[in-house]
């Protein structure tokens, strides 16, 4: 396994991604290339734009010494190791009522082998502790505050369309994993009209399952683009701002 191959795609999907965003609305993203100790990242930033009024496309690669609780919850052999992660993350919110926000990510998480320790000799490098242990996750889902029949049907198309390469169980898997994961169960209703979602993607190989999520990121621009470009410029008003405002309350649950 060799995570450099999947760094490279994340920055690329980045770039491509901005690129495409700028040229829709106008106006550039501000970009922060940062570093701390265990990793860096790109930030990429819009606010106050002609079509998007705050989004954010984030790259970022970090490591640490040891695996936070939350992913070693369903993992307890993993305790202890050190690890890296990398990855795509997006959040935009369009000024026009009737332009929906969308989220999309794409990650890599990789538990590092173990020092040799007491029982295992450093020559078995086919001991669990001395093999890397990876996973993809990410998905795209879709929140419009006025919705449209066309819009919904492109973008769960689109996303179909990204996992039928793969299997045809993985749409219908992914997309009720999605379904779940937004449900706001203290309100009683979904964030928005869903879209997929995956964790924990690690059958079949690590190629198969970076070319699953490469797909999944390439066929973000194809899924929001048209959407975005069909409603960015519908006329609305102060009624439809108060109404995107209300339901944006929703987003952050």
């Amino acid at each position: 396994m060799d995570s450099s191959g999947a760094r490279d795609y994340f920055v690329d999907l980045q770039a491509r991604i901005v690129a495409d965003l700028e040229a829709i609305d106008g106006a550039g993203f501000g970009r922060d290339v940062w570093e701390r100790q265990g990793g860096g990242g790109i930030t990429c930033v819009i606010e106050e734009g002609q079509v998007f009024e705050r989004g954010g496309v984030n790259f970022s690669h970090v490591r640490g010494g040891q695996l936070p609780a939350s992913a070693t919850a369903s993992r307890p052999q993993l305790a202890g190791r050190a690890f890296e992660v990398m990855g795509v993350s997006l959040v935009l919110h369009p000024r026009n009522p009737y332009a929906p926000t969308v989220h999309m990510n794409v990650r890599l998480f990789v538990a590092l082998p173990r020092v040799p320790g007491v029982g295992i000799t450093a020559g078995n490098s086919e001991a669990p502790d001395f093999r890397p242990i990876w996973w993809f996750g990410g998905g795209m889902d879709l929140t419009p505050y006025y919705g449209f029949e066309e819009d919904a049907t492109h973008f769960h198309r689109s996303c179909r369309d990204a996992l039928a390469p793969f299997g045809a169980d993985y749409h219908p898997r992914y997309k009720r994993w999605c379904d779940e994961y937004f449900f706001l169960r203290h309100r009683g209703e979904p964030r928005g009209i869903g879209g997929i979602f995956f964790d924990d993607l690690c059958e079949g190989g690590f190629e198969h399952c970076f070319a699953l999520t490469r797909s999944v990121g390439d066929h973000f621009l194809p899924a929001y683009d048209p959407i975005l470009r069909r409603r960015k410029d519908m006329p609305y008003g102060e009624r439809e701002r108060d109404f995107q405002a209300y339901r944006r309350g929703r987003y952050v649950e």
